[in-house]
């Protein structure tokens, strides 16, 4: 477990590619993101816990937490330990009677019990240096690149020799390589 990071659920996305949900885990100690594609039932699921919404009958997730606690089994963390194909591979981990079992596991369906059980998410550490994302600085910031607003009132005039200047162009100017 040395080898591993905790992370927590930053947030849940719609992917821009597709129509899959994307799961947005953030490292505990640092500005460090693993986005993990998930289905959009697996999805709506864990919105559902992480917005506490009751339901009347349990789903999935909430009868595999049942059948836990019946059976005096304790999930202890969830991990998150390969990525091979663009494919994450995951495991839950239990405390059964003082011995440590690891099941096999696919991502969401862990992340979705650790919600409900309020237990760790663990990531592998190399998984995180290979497939996390760290934020590029925002270049607008001060001392950052070209500062955009520096503080004066927005003046329309100073503009309008750009628009007198390309009102003149023609489109064979304004693109002079399209025929």
């Amino acid at each position: 477990m040395s080898d591993m990071v905790e992370v927590v659920i930053d947030s849940i996305r719609v992917s821009l590619m597709s129509h899959q949900r994307v799961i947005i885990l953030r490292e505990v100690d640092i500005e460090r993101y693993l986005p993990i594609m998930v289905g959009v039932y697996e999805a709506e699921h864990l919105t559902l816990a992480l917005q506490e919404v009751e339901i009347s009958r349990p789903l999935t997730y909430e009868l595999f937490s049942n059948v836990l606690d019946s059976l005096d089994a304790e999930l202890v963390h969830v991990e998150i330990i390969t990525l091979r194909n663009d494919t994450f591979y995951g495991n839950l981990v239990f405390n059964v009677g003082g011995t440590l079992l690891t099941v096999d596991s696919r991502p969401s369906d862990a992340i979705n019990l650790a919600v409900r059980k309020d237990i760790p998410i663990l990531v592998d550490r190399v998984v995180m240096e290979e497939a996390g994302l760290i934020p590029e600085e925002d270049l607008s910031a001060p001392g950052q690149g070209i500062d955009v607003d520096d503080g004066e009132p927005f003046d329309e005039e100073r503009l309008s020799i750009f628009e007198d200047y390309l009102g003149k162009l023609g489109p064979d100017q304004i693109n002079p390589d399209e025929e």
